[in-house]
Order: structure tokens, then sequence, then C-alpha cells
């Protein structure tokens, strides 16, 4: 077992008695994140040359999903800020080389959808906007937001700019469902300069730093998302299982919950449903490292599937959760409630862009042999 998947088995005790704690500040507190720091996954996937552990697709999966059993907003969290060195890669070599030149705890938080505008400049952009859904951001060295530029013909052209996070305002917009602790306000940037050098192009950039980690990483992160959709879906099993485990029975029922064949037969189906996802996760991975390693001119065959994947994921891990919630009756709608903090996370997480039902559409046109995408 790789020793970043160990330090996140040993630390879900920890992380599962402070989901109460995490809800209620809607972010990670400070010593959790030096803590996260510490145990090296926020450098997980930073290049072995600037002191981080550049670590595998599927060692990334497994970790993010072991976090995420134990705690879904700290897997969520850590899969935002461990990406950081992907997106950076999209930079020159020499502008990489600063951000890691103190450290490989660099973490970068912000927003991909284009909600804002840079400017051209002599020597750069101003940069003004407000991105939603920035997770992370209230412990981020750097926010980046993606940014509209004048278009050329009819076509949009986007710019990410990368901003240190002093000269970023937090606008506290996380009032939600679940996921209540990923701190994921909206992060707003009125009239900073930025550098050339600190910008770069978030969908085809082309990486400065060798290697199949930072081939691709917008593919990368759809599957670290499915990764913690799995790992929410095993929370939930894992609660249900120990509350059928220590007796209970419902109201009105004649027999234990574990005892009752409809609940055997919905439980075996929803750790069957989970294991599958899991396993499409595994081997999409793999044919993903693989193209990214050895033939990167074939990616663009597999992306409408790796999206796909994502959708599908996301609802065998909601249909899980689902099953779950409903199987513990009362005592499953308590706050105090894995099983229900689950379900808000769950749903929570399921409306995603990324997720959406229309990426299937994508991958059922590319079956087809159409031009066709998103659309749902």
């Amino acid at each position: 077992m790789h020793d970043l998947v160990r330090r996140a088995r040993e630390l879900a005790p920890s992380l599962q008695a402070r989901s109460a704690e995490l809800d209620s500040a809607r972010q990670l507190p400070a010593d959790l994140v030096a803590e996260l720091k510490a145990a090296g996954f926020f450098r997980m996937f930073v290049p072995r040359s600037h002191g981080g552990h550049e670590a595998d697709l599927r060692t990334g999966l497994a970790v993010l999903e072991r976090l995420a059993t134990a705690e879904p907003a700290v897997g969520w969290t850590v899969m935002i800020g461990s990406e950081t060195p992907q997106l950076l890669a999209c930079l020159d070599r020499e502008t990489f080389d600063k951000m890691y030149s103190s450290g490989p705890d660099v973490i970068v938080a912000g927003g991909f959808n284009p909600q804002g505008t840079a400017t051209p400049t002599p020597d750069g952009y101003l940069v003004d906007g407000r991105w939603a859904f920035g997770s992370g951001s209230t412990h981020a060295d750097w926010i980046f937001g993606n940014c509209l530029l004048a278009p050329i013909g009819d076509v949009p052209q986007t710019r990410s700019a990368l901003v240190p996070a002093a000269q970023v305002r937090i606008v506290d917009t996380w009032q939600v469902l679940g996921l209540l602790g990923t701190g994921s306000h909206d992060v707003e940037i009125s009239g900073v300069h930025v550098p050339a050098e600190h910008t770069f192009d978030l969908f085809a950039g082309v990486p400065s730093i060798p290697g199949p980690a930072y081939v691709a990483p917008l593919m990368h992160f759809v599957l670290h998302l499915g990764a913690v959709a799995t790992g929410i879906a095993q929370g939930a099993l894992d609660a249900t299982t120990a509350l059928a485990a220590g007796g209970k029975q419902r109201l009105y029922a004649k027999t234990r919950l574990a005892d009752t064949q409809l609940f055997q037969v919905q439980l075996g189906r929803a750790d069957l449903t989970l294991r599958a996802a899991r396993a499409l996760l595994a081997t999409t991975a793999d044919e993903l490292w693989e193209l990214c390693s050895t033939d990167p001119a074939g990616l663009p065959a597999i992306g409408p599937r790796i999206s796909a994947t994502l959708t599908w994921v996301t609802d065998a891990a909601l249909s899980v959760v689902d099953t779950c919630y409903r199987a513990g009756g009362g005592q499953a709608a308590r706050d105090a409630s894995p099983i229900q903090r689950r379900f808000r996370d769950m749903h929570t997480f399921s409306q995603h862009a990324a997720a959406a039902e229309g990426w299937l559409g994508g991958h059922g046109a590319a079956l087809l042999g159409s031009p066709g995408g998103f659309a749902y």
C-alpha cells in the first residue's frame, strides 16, 4: 500500500470526529489544513523534482476515496488543493519553478467558469470578475479565475489569471445543503493587474512539466471527482452496515433490520453497485494513464467517455446513498447521523456541472460517430 493511502486510512477516525465542526465552520480549520499538508496530501501530484510525491492517477484516486469516506468535505477540498501542480504546469517552466521555490505545499483554488474579464495591457491583463464555488479558497495561497478575452470572430477566447490570495476578496456565500466544510465561497478579483506569466490556457494549455500526470489534467480532474463520489457512498454504506449490525429495528417492524430479507437484498445490491462504480473508475484511469504516457494524440477519442463515466459513477453513488438513507429510518434523518450527512453531501455533489446527465449524451453521440457533445 502506498504511504499516502495508509496515511489517509490512519487519519480516518480523527476526520470523522470533526465532521460536525467542519459543518459549523463551513471551511477547513487551519490546524486541519496543516495536518493534511504534513501528511503529504496536497503535494501528492507535485513532481518529485519539486519536493512532491508525483503519485500516479490510481494512487490519487485511492487517497481521495479514503479521505472522502472518512469526511467528504476533506476529500473534496484535498482533491481541489492537490490538483494545483496540474494547473500550474500550464504555466511556463520558469514560472512553475518560482511557484514551488519555497516548498511543495502550494494550494490554488478558483473558478473554471469564465465569469471574469481580462483586458490586455502591455505586460499582462487587467482582471475583474467574481467566480462561484471557490472550494478551498479560505486556505489557498493563490486564486485563479477563468476570464473572457475579446473574441476572435465569433469564437469566445478565454484566459485563466492567477492572483495571490491576499489580492482576492472571499465573499461568504457558502450556505448550502451539503459539503459544508469545503468553504466553496465566491471569490472576487477587482481591477488587479496580472502579469502575462501568471496566466494560462485552462483548456488547451501545453504542460511545461514532463510526465503523464500533467497531460490532459481536466480528464484527471473528472476521475478525481468520481473517487470522491465513491468515497461518500462508501461512508454511507459503512454507517448503514454498522447501524444494522448494532441491532437497529425500525418502528412497527417485526424483526431487526439486519435480519430483514429485503434489507439484505438492498444492501447487497448497493455494495455491488458501488464496487462496479469503483471498478469503472479504475479501468478508465488505467486507460487514461496509458494514453498520457504513450499516446497523447489518442486522448480526444476517450474524452466523451471519461466525462460520461463521472455521470454514471455519480448516479451509482447517489443510488447507494439513497438506499442507505431510506433503510436507516428516522434515525438517519438526524443531523448527528453520518448517513444523513452523506445524503446531504452526495446530493450536493450530484449538482456539479461535471456530473450532469448531458455528458452521457456526448458519449452516446461519440459511439454513433456523431460530432455531438454535451446536450441535455
